[in-house]
């Protein structure tokens, strides 16, 4: 795994959680040589979670906040994105190797040695280390691919049909160790959606789901995230509240799956987060009035804090799908859609600067909330409530 090169009087200050945190990376082997793992691996045992010391910045709890892409297999120096870890604490950095605005394949990912080295080059920029994060769920969902040298995978669709729990966990396992030998810690899947709808164009159609049945979306999730845990990497559920009954495309558009959403689409998060393994959760930008009459669900309160925080009983990290999406920009203005979501409670602003590029996205993002703050529209007692769960679930790695 890698080691993480931050300043430990920087680190305690920022958090009383750190020592244990600072232990546990203490003991991670340098970037150049990644550890060998072994095929199975003991549960990970839980820091105690990090409380805020009061003399955090304003800006570092913010910059904690965002999770952001950037273009480049190779850092200059002056790059922006380290330019944003460095001065504007920048918290999680998401990877693609294809990029959307320019047709191109290579973004960010090009080979084994290259994605290791940018990891290490961006890790060694942060003094808190870094959630980095990429879309590996397997199959045709996967930012590291045979075509760059990374070892074949299988979809979700595929782990589901032949349902074997062993053989899922092994697909998983391999994948796991193939991003965590690449300095990635936190994988954006697996996607629970239950494939209620077969004709659906971004969940069915890519083979993001495990099965059309709940309790068997559960059962090969809970294999996925235990192979990826005996790897130290760390997962991500998607999408909330579901989006296997979609039958449109959130990246375009509004939609909407009021008449084709069910509660069964629920089945998998209740049972993954009764099991102690909801490490984050990612908000689906789909309209349900079902849950909520006037937002989608990353910007909707009833969703995320009556449904996910309330019922379901979820006190980790909320991640929104990216905010760049056409479901969100094609009805909200940016400040807005910020407001709502911090107001919602998602804890980390995902701008995947892919779908569209803005270079100065964190600068311009981190104005837009400390407007928010300074008119009191939002509470500097929420920032401090999302710091508290980044740091919990970094505390982790």
């Amino acid at each position: 795994m890698m080691r993480f090169d931050f300043s430990r009087r920087d680190f305690l200050r920022w958090t009383s959680g750190g020592v244990a945190l600072l232990a546990g990376l203490s003991a991670c082997s340098s970037p150049a040589m990644p550890a060998p793992r072994a095929p199975t691996a003991a549960p990970m045992t839980r820091a105690p979670a990090p409380t805020l010391a009061p003399e955090v910045p304003l800006e570092v709890k913010l910059g904690q906040m965002l999770m952001v892409g950037f273009r480049g297999a190779t850092l200059a120096a002056d790059a922006p994105i380290l330019r944003d870890i460095r001065e504007r604490h920048l918290g999680s950095v998401v990877l693609f190797d294809y990029d959307v605005v320019t047709k191109e394949s290579g973004r960010n990912v090009q080979s084994p040695a290259q994605l290791r080295a940018l990891t290490a080059d961006l890790q060694r920029a942060a003094k808190i280390p870094l959630l980095l994060a990429a879309d590996q769920e397997g199959g045709m969902i996967a930012r590291l691919k045979e075509r760059y040298g990374f070892p074949a995978t299988v979809s979700h669709a595929t782990l589901g049909a032949r349902n074997d729990l062993a053989f899922t966990r092994a697909q998983a396992g391999a994948m796991a160790q193939t991003l965590a030998d690449a300095g990635i810690n936190l994988n954006l899947a697996p996607c629970v959606d239950v494939n209620t709808n077969p004709a659906n164009p971004i969940i069915a159609k890519y083979e993001r789901s495990f099965s059309p049945d709940p309790q068997i979306v559960a059962a090969h999730a809970l294999e996925f995230i235990r192979a990826h845990h005996a790897q130290r990497v760390r997962c991500t559920l998607k999408h909330f509240p579901g989006h296997g009954s979609s039958t449109g495309d959130t990246h375009a558009g509004v939609t909407d799956v009021t008449q084709t959403w069910a509660r069964r689409e629920l089945d998998p998060y209740r049972a993954i987060i009764r099991a102690g393994l909801a490490d984050a959760i990612m908000t689906a930008h789909v309209f349900n009035a079902q849950l909520d009459a006037n937002d989608p669900a990353t910007l909707s309160q009833p969703i995320i804090g009556d449904l996910l925080r309330g019922e379901l009983q979820y006190a980790g990290v909320v991640i929104s799908d990216d905010l760049q999406m056409g479901a969100i920009t094609t009805q909200y203005g940016f400040e807005t859609a910020i407001r709502k979501a911090l107001e919602a409670g998602v804890d980390i602003l995902a701008l995947a600067n892919n779908l569209t590029f803005d270079e100065n996205i964190v600068a311009r993002t981190l104005a837009v909330i400390k407007q928010l703050l300074a008119a009191g529209t939002i509470r500097e007692a929420r920032i401090d409530q999302a710091y508290r769960r980044i740091m919990e679930l970094k505390s982790r790695l």
